[in-house]
C-alpha cells in the first residue's frame, strides 16, 4: 500500500492499494472516505496536485464509487493496536 501525507488543505493523508485499486482519503475532521476502482495514475496525480482538495472535487468525488475504508484504525489508534498485538493486551 502507498501512502502520502499532506500538510495543507482538508485532506491529511491518502492511502492507495494498487491490488484492489482502492483510495482512502483521511480528512482533517478525522473522517475517512474510500473510493473503489481508482486507477494508480489518479492517485499519482492527486499526490502531485497543488490543491489536493480541488483535485478530489474535480476528479474523484463523483467519478468513482464509494467503498468501505481499508482500516478504521488511524494514527495513534493504529499504533496502539500494533503495540497491543506485539506485547499483549496489558491485562
Amino acid at each position: 500500500m502507498q501512502s502520502k501525507t499532506f500538510t495543507n488543505g482538508r485532506i491529511r493523508r491518502a492511502d492507495y492499494d494498487a491490488s484492489t485499486q482502492q483510495l482512502d482519503l483521511h480528512w482533517d475532521d478525522k473522517t475517512v472516505r474510500a473510493y473503489k476502482h481508482v486507477p494508480q495514475e489518479v492517485f499519482r496525480r492527486l499526490c502531485s496536485a497543488p490543491y489536493h482538495t480541488t483535485y478530489w472535487e474535480d476528479r474523484i468525488a463523483e467519478e468513482y464509487p464509494k467503498g468501505t475504508p481499508m482500516s478504521k484504525n488511524t494514527g495513534a489508534e493504529d499504533a496502539a493496536q500494533k503495540f497491543r498485538d506485539l506485547f499483549g493486551g496489558g491485562e
